[in-house]
């Protein structure tokens, strides 16, 4: 006998628990089995591309991640002007041998390249939320159950990349000011907790909270300015600083244009019924979320090679 809950539906015939988005009409996958739910990833429905988008992302962050470790140099060698007491020759030296008198003056060093965990964080951050997305939108439509849980898994994979991205910048542009380094961080890991905490609450999925969820997780990522420009104000006169700058504001842009799709629902929300497959706002919000979290990836780089020649 053939199923029928392995058929795509209209919107008017979900259960109530599955009505998110009014303006996408049909083609959606109610309560099916999980065999035939898990191997709908290679089939044709409202969630195919919000599955993919995330999916892909995952392993573009995988492959990133893999190239930048094995990246790592081992040591860096740099030359440093000595202190100004040393660049004096002492009185009573006779030398005239100019490598003792530039090595008076100049010293090799040998420095170890700085710490990558904090930006192995957000890498590992990045990459757990884009596939707790994806295997969200492929297993939300099995079950009630099913579907609590993975959008509680969602909303902590959102806060995971953003705290991690926190981690990043504060811990590059800090790590020789202690006191600034702990208030940020202690601020961002409070709140990014406090954020998870609420989201594990069962009215916060509901699509009565859809704009709350949007701006609590945008209030997140806007506290970020703060550090950002206490950043340029201390090392303005850096062009790593200022570089990295520009790139966490294209991030913010991105994000900040992500999360006002998400909220308005558009383009769907113009045309119901014509984006229910390509182009609505959940996958233009997946798309910018990447772009942003690659542009991050970019400003990583440029903390990197900053502090592996500074060091604090």
């Amino acid at each position: 006998m053939e199923l029928k809950n392995d058929k795509l539906m209209k919107y008017n015939s979900l259960p109530e628990y599955l009505k998110d988005n009014e303006y996408i009409l049909d083609h959606y996958r109610p309560e099916w089995p999980l065999r035939q739910t898990i191997l709908s990833i290679f089939s044709i429905h409202n969630e195919t591309l919000n599955i993919w988008t995330h999916l892909i992302g995952f392993f573009f962050f995988l492959i990133l991640a893999i190239l930048t470790a094995a990246m790592i140099p081992r040591d860096i060698h740099a030359f440093t002007i000595t202190r100004i007491e040393e660049l004096i020759i002492p009185l009573n030296t006779t030398t005239t041998n100019p490598y003792v008198l530039m090595s008076t003056m100049i010293s090799p060093i040998l420095k170890r390249p700085i710490t990558r965990f904090p930006f192995f964080t957000f890498l590992f951050g990045a990459m757990f939320c884009l596939l707790t997305s994806s295997l969200c939108h492929l297993l939300i439509s099995h079950s009630e159950k099913i579907a609590y849980i993975m959008l509680r898994l969602d909303y902590i994979g959102i806060a995971s990349l953003i705290i991690t991205s926190f981690y990043t910048q504060v811990f590059y542009s800090f790590i020789c000011f202690p006191f600034f380094f702990n208030l940020y961080m202690s601020f961002i890991t409070v709140f990014g907790a406090a954020t998870i905490v609420i989201s594990l609450l069962p009215i916060f999925q509901t699509a009565l909270f859809r704009n709350v969820r949007a701006m609590l997780f945008f209030s997140m990522g806007v506290s970020g300015v703060v550090p950002i420009m206490h950043k340029v104000i201390v090392f303005g006169d850096r062009p790593e600083a200022m570089l990295s700058a520009w790139y966490e504001l294209l991030m913010g842009v991105f994000y900040g244009l992500g999360v006002i799709i998400y909220a308005a629902r558009v383009p769907e929300r113009w045309i119901p019924g014509s984006f229910d497959l390509v182009g609505h706002s959940h996958q233009l919000f997946h798309l910018l979320v990447l772009a942003g979290a690659y542009t991050h990836y970019l400003a990583g780089l440029v903390y990197l090679s900053w502090r592996d020649v500074e060091g604090c």
